[in-house]
């Protein structure tokens, strides 16, 4: 029986409020991943996805349950057999600027990871320019710093600077949600491009349904830091079970078909709001 990428079991964090009562961010969430599939997380905002993102790589430590690896507990890494094991999971995170050092140049900060982890010079120097030929980005890009680029371009940084240690999962929590519409989709063709080339495997957290369709196998439903419905993307798509997915679903702007008529104020109110 082959043995997921990644087992979620039981996963819960909660944080105390000032008069001392436990609040559930996250809440008995379970789940597993296969190896190239890429598993989609959506919600509101508040409803706990980001929170999980973060307890997966460990940027916030799990109350209770557990993350197993290709069957390591993740969970219960301390110290160096952490490090180790870290390099194998990376975060694209939503502001792409804000996620960036902006101090350092793009040589650097892709230079980084290789740095921590023993990587020599040649192989360094290799790589970085690898990984902005990678993600679309020119070699003169390797002297300058994060503010003289733009969101679109930022966030192909830290795409680059996520697979830099070619991990075997990537979590890209709200990738394209601080971007323009127009940059949205030239970034979702990107990550669709990488996980083809590369066979990535994936969680990929949004609030947008729309944009889960695009890039996810499956989709996972959160509402209040629970999992209330998981499935195929065509299936939740197609026949969703949940009224909270219903609702999400419902909610999805439609398009109208080309050549179709539009609807018109009405004479008793036609100014603009």
């Amino acid at each position: 029986m082959t043995v997921p990428l990644l087992s979620v079991e039981n996963l819960s964090k909660y944080y105390v409020d000032a008069s001392g009562r436990n609040v559930l961010a996250v809440n008995d969430v379970s789940f597993d991943l296969a190896q190239g599939e890429v598993l989609g997380i959506v919600g509101e905002s508040g409803c706990g996805k980001t929170t999980l993102g973060r307890m997966l790589i460990r940027v916030l430590e799990p109350t209770g349950g557990r993350i197993m690896i290709e069957g390591c507990d993740f969970a219960s890494l301390r110290g160096s057999a952490l490090k180790v094991a870290r390099r194998n999971l990376q975060m694209v995170f939503q502001d792409p600027f804000g996620s960036l050092n902006p101090r350092h140049t793009v040589g650097h900060i892709l230079a980084e990871p290789l740095i921590v982890h023993g990587a020599d010079r040649t192989t360094i120097r290799t790589r970085v320019a690898e990984l902005l030929a990678t993600v679309g980005l020119p070699a003169t890009s390797l002297a300058r710093y994060p503010h003289e680029f733009s969101g679109g371009q930022r966030q192909r940084i830290a795409i680059a600077r996520a697979l830099a240690l070619q991990p075997k999962l990537i979590i890209a929590d709200e990738p394209v949600s601080a971007l323009d519409v127009s940059i949205q989709s030239q970034i979702i063709n990107l990550i669709t491009d990488l996980r083809q080339q590369f066979g990535l495997s994936m969680i990929f957290i949004s609030h947008d349904l729309s944009v889960v369709r695009h890039v996810s196998n499956r989709i996972a439903v959160m509402k209040a830091g629970t999992i209330v419905e998981m499935g195929p993307t065509e299936s939740v798509f197609a026949h969703p079970q949940h009224a909270y997915t219903q609702a999400l679903l419902a909610a999805i702007p439609k398009v109208p078909a080309l050549g179709s008529p539009v609807a018109r104020p009405s004479a008793g109110n036609s100014r603009d709001d």
